[in-house]
């Protein structure tokens, strides 16, 4: 079986979802993780599938792509092998004005001690930018990377904060 990586994005519209899933289960794939998220009106999913050839899933997935509101791409990926044992789950929150280069200044200083982001929302509402990431830390970063954020957050403008997740929630 092919581990593949898909996604499809577009004008929101009913049933992509269901359009898409469809089109996997009848060759047989089975998702294993997926997202998908309305941006301003549009469409974006990603997933990861086992199942058929990824020149078979990108034929399959191709009418659905036809008019041209779609766009579907399809690539085979490498299962992940062993992984170190995640870090410690956090969630950093940013909220402020918006402004030029907050996701880029906050991703940053989470990633020079050694963080990962896990799952990043962005939504601007009005003038209020809020930015909420899952990441996992290296254990004992919470402490350096506070600090850190806390100068970045002065910078800015913005407020930031960092509070161990809840593993129950996530």
């Amino acid at each position: 079986m092919n581990e593949l990586a898909i996604t499809v994005i577009g004008r929101d519209r009913p049933g992509i979802v269901a359009d898409v899933a469809e089109v996997l289960s009848g060759l047989g794939a089975n998702l294993t993780d997926s997202t998908m998220t309305r941006l301003r009106g549009h469409f974006a999913m990603t997933l990861v599938c086992v199942g058929p050839a990824a020149a078979e899933v990108e034929a399959a997935l191709a009418p659905l792509a036809a008019d041209g509101q779609l766009l579907a791409s399809v690539r085979a990926v490498t299962p992940d092998g062993a992984t170190a044992p995640p870090g410690e789950p956090y969630v950093m929150a940013v909220h402020g004005a918006d402004r030029l280069g907050i996701v880029a200044a906050t991703t940053r200083a989470l990633a020079d001690v050694g963080g990962n982001v896990t799952d990043l929302t962005t939504r601007l509402t009005g003038a209020l930018y809020v930015v909420v990431a899952e990441v996992d830390l290296p254990v004992g970063a919470a402490d350096r990377l506070r600090e850190t954020l806390s100068r970045t957050a002065a910078d800015l403008g913005v407020e930031v904060t960092l509070r161990p997740a809840d593993s129950d929630l996530m």
